[in-house]
């Protein structure tokens, strides 16, 4: 049995999803020559058009694939809750794709979705590497298939759309507000993992520490709660801290329950900051000052944003860019 897709068929054709659709159950609606070349690409491929295919020319059956790192994090759960929302105003069926390196290659999972075929993706991870871009650009152009960066900006390229926020302009502010306190040991608390998100939270705060004349400090941990435990444990009873910026609440949180059990008061020996805004913000005590994140809002946006490309419509601008604010509750002073 031939395991070729629309998918296949669409990119040895050169030509879209709803060509291909087109020319199996409305024929008449196709050029001759481009019909003729689709049906030739359908035999030799052995391409079995199935009852999805067939559902592709009225549009009746759309499903989404969401890509995303895990489930664990705060922000995904709001973030999926934004996706869902407007998935049900469209009738969206959504995919969802846990990617876990340990138990399948990324490229591997991104192979599957395209064999499920989907009508787009959204692709919510917040490391994104060239190697993971380059793959996802030949999905959107050999298969046709609408991708959108959710979350996250590929810097080098905008071909594949994205919904953020500045991540950069928020890491800058945030710090500036712990400048302003007068704050001068100010350390970046990011990820030995890389991630596309937090170098551009890294260069804000960078930029705030330069321009206060600072020496800037970067502490990499992990997101792991046992392991940032002991990092913090030993990093800090032997380097002067009085400011903080964490790239995720929960870390934040874990560096401040460290600074408890070592007799640090917070906000008057140090100030915490998050860069999120979660659940763990308001949770923690005392309560967490933080950029906030409209992570509601980044799911939704992207969600119709997804929705303008599958539909073939104009989009103006590939890179959107959601405004953020800061709020300020009992981490910091000011």
């Amino acid at each position: 049995m031939s395991k070729a897709t629309i998918y296949d068929v669409a990119g040895a054709a050169r030509v879209s999803l709803a060509t291909v659709s087109r020319a199996i159950n409305n024929p008449e609606k196709v050029k001759p020559e481009t019909r003729e070349r689709v049906l030739r690409v359908i035999e030799e491929l052995g391409y079995k058009p199935n009852a999805f295919a067939k559902g592709l020319a009225s549009r009746k059956s759309t499903t989404v694939a969401v890509l995303v790192p895990d489930m664990s994090r705060a922000s995904m759960a709001e973030m999926m809750n934004g996706i869902a929302d407007i998935a049900r105003v469209y009738k969206y069926s959504v995919l969802l794709y846990i990617m876990d390196s340990e138990e399948a290659p990324e490229e591997d999972i991104l192979k599957e979705i395209v064999a499920a075929q989907v009508d787009g993706i959204l692709y919510l991870n917040d490391e994104i590497t060239e190697k993971q871009y380059t793959f996802l650009m030949k999905i959107k152009n050999e298969y046709k298939i609408p991708i959108v960066l959710t979350n996250t900006i590929y810097p080098e390229s905008d071909a594949i759309p994205s919904v953020s926020i500045d991540y950069e302009r928020a890491g800058y502010e945030i710090t500036k507000k712990l400048i302003d306190e007068g704050r001068r040991n100010i350390y970046m608390v990011s990820t030995v993992r890389k991630y596309m998100v937090n170098d551009l939270k890294e260069a804000g705060y960078l930029r705030a520490i330069q321009e206060a004349s600072l020496t800037p400090k970067i502490m990499r941990t992990s997101g792991r709660i046992s392991i940032n435990t002991e990092h913090f444990n030993e990093y800090f009873r032997e380097h002067k801290v009085d400011g903080v910026v964490a790239v995720r609440d929960s870390i934040a949180v874990s560096f401040m329950n460290v600074a408890r059990k070592n007799h640090v008061h917070i906000p008057d020996d140090i100030s915490v900051v998050g860069m999120q805004n979660t659940k763990y913000a308001l949770l923690a005590r005392p309560q967490l000052s933080c950029v906030d994140v409209p992570i509601y809002d980044i799911g939704a946006v992207g969600m119709r944003l997804l929705t303008k490309l599958m539909n073939e419509e104009a989009v103006d601008e590939p890179r959107v860019m959601l405004d953020h604010s800061l709020i300020l509750r009992d981490t910091t002073r000011i």
